[in-house]
């Protein structure tokens, strides 16, 4: 199993990062985390840029 260190991990590289504005993101991993309203759509979390996760896969090449 090859390790991968947090900073060759950082949402910025993965695929399901959407990136917003400057360093913050949502992460499209999971579906949309539902809110207490039921009038209220569900989000997707927001993530730091050089956060990451154990679900990291990078993105591929343009």
């Amino acid at each position: 199993m090859t390790l991968t260190t947090a900073g060759a991990a950082a949402c910025a590289k993965c695929k399901f990062f959407d990136s917003e504005q400057g360093s913050l993101g949502l992460c499209r991993y999971n579906p949309p985390i539902s809110q207490p309203s039921g009038d209220t759509a569900g989000v997707w979390p927001k993530v730091e840029a050089n956060d990451w996760c154990g679900h990291f896969e990078a993105q591929l090449a343009a």
